[in-house]
């Protein structure tokens, strides 16, 4: 007699052929949170979950474990997932992402793909693909074992990107379930929504009519973080014109702050807590908190308070939000260490004197401390408290050449530093 299966049970095998199993789910959720698969880690906050490292390091820095060169001219920093190591660079030929063994640095591959003079945004790693966005607006989507080409876009081109100013499309993409997000900047298409297998239109984000007068058009250099403000999920970004809501189903603009915008270059990465927006920028502007509620079948955006610049700027580097505190490097192509309570705005320490290195810091939290890595090159070890300014340890990396932007990532207890065409990754278990 033929055997037949329930219709049942066929109907949940297919659920789960197309949705995956909850063991699959939560060993997915689990992969994300031991691996730094994109920029500024796995929820895009700069707070690594990395525990027992080094309280402080010895003179002359943490141990060299290995030191490698081949990624070309840039500032991207590095995506660590899979035993591989992603940047992006510059070559003579074209814009690269590279691939590199985690273990030692080799070269595993290259993948030319833009026209961009140097690289600043980070590759994302997602499911056996990496994604990228060049200077130009190239976006490409390649195997994260071979580097072969899955799909490809130009924001020019596909979508009528358009940058706020000259120094091309610095954006990391998000990826979010099946979708990836990113911010062309165009006139229909500030936001975009792309499945992330094919490169197959989800939605566009056009950009709202009147954003103020602060800024100019076009994006910014940040890139798009997720909230669950006011009880929606929406992807929250710094555009040229300030920071936007925009409705993660579908793409419908929520609403715009553009008070913290400047016509130069809008850059950090916005902070999300619940129902709050914390954002900063530098060239003489300063930061705002933001309160999100329901407004008929959307949401508004409120001010809570707005710190001057003299109080609180962020140029670029990043912030962290600890236990209700934002770390930070404060002052306008400064890193001067700070402590503000992001409830109340209240500065809490620093914000008045420079630490050991010069220039903008880019920021990350991990097991109980900051790192601060300063534009001339040296790395610091700071005390995350709100009971005072506590530097713990320095040092200069063995190579520095230029600026040194690309931000630190701690992952299995060493840190990556990218110095343009060099890595160095150096020993910060205890």
């Amino acid at each position: 007699m033929k055997n037949e299966m329930p219709f049942s049970l066929f109907l949940v095998l297919i659920a789960l052929s197309v949705w995956g199993t909850p063991q699959e789910d939560a060993r997915s959720q689990t992969l994300a949170k031991t691996s730094w698969p994109g920029w500024r880690g796995p929820d895009r906050d700069g707070k690594s979950s990395e525990t027992g490292l080094l309280k402080t390091w010895p003179e002359g820095g943490p141990k060299l474990l290995w030191q490698t060169e081949g990624c070309g001219q840039g500032y991207s920093s590095v995506s660590v997932a899979g035993g591989k190591l992603f940047t992006m660079g510059k070559l003579k030929e074209a814009e690269c992402v590279f691939a590199f063994d985690v273990t030692d640095g080799k070269l595993l591959w290259t993948l030319p793909f833009g026209t961009g003079k140097h690289s600043n945004g980070s590759v994302q790693v997602d499911g056996g693909l990496v994604y990228a966005i060049g200077l130009a607006g190239d976006l490409v989507c390649a195997s994260a074992d071979t580097g072969a080409v899955v799909w490809a876009k130009n924001f020019a081109a596909d979508f009528g990107g358009k940058m706020m100013s000259g120094w091309g499309f610095s954006e990391s993409p998000l990826i979010d379930g099946d979708n990836l997000i990113c911010t062309p900047g165009g006139a229909g298409a500030l936001l975009i929504a792309l499945d992330k297998k094919t490169g197959e239109e989800i939605w566009r984000s056009p950009t709202p009519p009147e954003l103020g007068d602060k800024g100019k058009d076009g994006a910014g250099y940040s890139s798009v973080v997720i909230s669950q403000g006011a009880g929606v999920k929406q992807y929250i970004q710094l555009t040229g014109r300030g920071v936007v809501g925009v409705r993660a189903s579908d793409g419908k603009p929520l609403w715009h702050y553009n008070k913290v915008a400047n016509g130069t270059a809008n850059i950090p990465t916005p902070l999300v807590e619940g129902d709050h927006v914390f954002c900063s920028t530098g060239y003489g502007t300063g930061s705002v908190l933001l309160k999100l509620s329901p407004e008929g079948d959307g949401v508004k955006a409120e001010e809570v308070y707005f710190l001057d610049a003299k109080t609180l700027q962020n140029h670029h580097g990043g912030m962290v939000l600890v236990d209700g505190y934002i770390f930070c490097g404060h002052a306008h192509n400064n890193g001067f260490p700070i402590c503000v309570k992001m409830a109340t705005g209240e500065v809490v320490w620093g914000g008045d004197q420079r630490g050991p290195g010069s220039g903008s810091a880019a920021v990350l939290y991990v097991d109980g401390d900051l790192i601060f890595r300063y534009e001339d090159g040296v790395v610091a070890l700071i005390e995350a408290t709100p009971k005072g300014y506590h530097l713990k340890s320095q040092f200069m990396p063995v190579f520095q050449k230029g600026k040194s932007w690309a931000h630190p990532v701690v992952m299995d207890g060493r840190l990556y530093l990218r110095e343009e065409e060099k890595i160095m990754c150096y020993d910060l278990r205890g």
